[in-house]
């Protein structure tokens, strides 16, 4: 019985211990807007370039006092063919702007573009900077091989808002002319919560 039980417990130990390596790590932030707080989640093992070029505009300050500034809704996007719903911001001075980072595809991250995923925007391949944007409803054609940009690379998908989903689509109703909004919503602070 004493053997049984020892078995057992070193089976659970092991099973543990090979969980805990396995466990992907997660970084928490959380976004201070005008119209509200959103909480995101990030993936540095999955999206390791993205993931450090977001941290380091948030450990410089960048991203302060910058702004949620364009939106995508179905009446805006009603006249493209690839229609899309998000909200963009992360707008800095030029002065603040880092060199644009390596584009980390959804076929090499295994991230897709859901409701609430957190994405860098770019012009083209290799081209983000700063600005970041969050899906409203699934966006499949933003991901690697997705039409939207005809390039076919999609966008660098790296994290989740985990809460704060009614702040999104809040912004994303404020009045707007060809896509960016008449009042862009102030962002406070970007800060990672322990």
């Amino acid at each position: 019985m004493i053997k049984t039980m020892n078995k057992l417990f070193t089976c659970i130990l092991l099973v543990l211990i090979s969980v805990s390596i396995h466990a992907q790590h997660i970084e928490k932030y959380q976004i201070v807007t005008e119209a509200g707080n959103i909480e995101v989640e990030v993936y540095p093992e999955k999206a390791p370039v993205t993931v450090e070029n977001f941290r380091a505009y948030i450990n410089s300050g960048a991203y302060h006092k910058s702004s949620f500034f364009r939106v995508c809704t179905p009446e805006n996007e009603a006249d493209r063919k690839i229609k899309i719903e998000v909200i963009q911001g992360g707008n800095v001075a030029d002065s603040l702007l880092l060199p644009a980072i390596a584009i980390e595809t959804t076929k090499f991250t295994g991230l897709k573009h859901k409701n609430g995923t957190l994405s860098m925007a770019r012009f083209g391949p290799n081209t983000a900077q700063s600005s970041f944007f969050i899906c409203i409803n699934d966006q499949p054609e933003l991901d690697f091989k997705g039409a939207r940009n005809p390039d076919g690379f999609g966008f660098a998908a790296f994290g989740q808002v985990t809460k704060g989903m009614d702040v999104v689509k809040k912004i994303q109703s404020g009045e707007e002319t060809e896509q960016y909004l008449i009042k862009p919503i102030e962002i406070i602070s970007i800060a990672q919560i322990k």
